[in-house]
């Protein structure tokens, strides 16, 4: 279980693909390897994944992650050497809760469809792809203020738009520091989880009404 409050900024130093998945190897990642066993799990840009090697002090401090084929169906990663990956170490049981319930099992994926200053903030709009029978709309869990997990960091929604399949959320300037979302242009895509207690809710209402 996670937060969704990035602790830092890892960059993807390699990727290696065959035709059961891809290794990830993530570097500049000493600050999150402290504590760090094999076997823990990591949540990059909101995909929770294992450790299967790591290094404390090479390339600034390096782990390895292993992306299954349903991963990198589900998720943006494993496509570009640089990329920077938003982190978070799984929520210890006495640590303080800041964001909201995160599992880091991404839905799907959403494409950056505007960008628009407001002052010190950033307005992102985000447009989701059109639903299939194997992948229904993810829309019927999003309302205004409500929780979304994007590339991993924990948001408000400020806007959603059913019509268009769209949602948007803002930006402090602290945040645009602090993760890489921020840095996303129109076209690019983000990594999607939506609040797991809305889909909770909504499958014990169906059951209870038996449609």
């Amino acid at each position: 279980m996670f937060t969704g409050l990035i602790e830092h900024l890892g960059t993807v130093s390699s990727i290696v693909v065959d035709s059961t998945g891809c290794t990830l190897t993530i570097s500049n990642s000493a600050e999150i390897l402290g504590d760090c066993h094999v076997g823990d799990s990591i949540a990059v840009n909101g995909a929770c994944l294992t450790v299967t090697e790591f290094d404390k002090e090479e390339l600034g401090g390096w782990f390895k992650v292993w992306l299954a084929n349903e991963t990198l169906d589900r998720t943006d990663l494993g496509s570009v050497v640089g990329d920077q990956l938003n982190l978070e170490r799984a929520m210890a049981a006495h640590a303080r809760f800041g964001g909201h319930f995160v599992q880091a099992h991404v839905d799907t994926t959403a494409t950056v469809v505007e960008r628009v200053a407001d002052g010190d903030s950033l307005r992102l709009t985000f447009e989701l792809p059109a639903p299939t029978e194997a992948r229904p709309s993810l829309l019927l869990y999003m309302i205004p203020k409500g929780y979304i997990t994007i590339d991993g960091a924990s948001l408000t929604l400020t806007g959603v738009d059913d019509g268009q399949r769209r949602f948007s959320v803002m930006l402090i300037q602290h945040t645009q520091k602090k993760i890489s979302l921020s840095r996303k242009e129109i076209g690019e895509k983000v990594n999607i989880e939506v609040d797991m207690v809305g889909k909770y809710v909504h499958k014990s209402v169906v059951a209870a009404l038996g449609t």
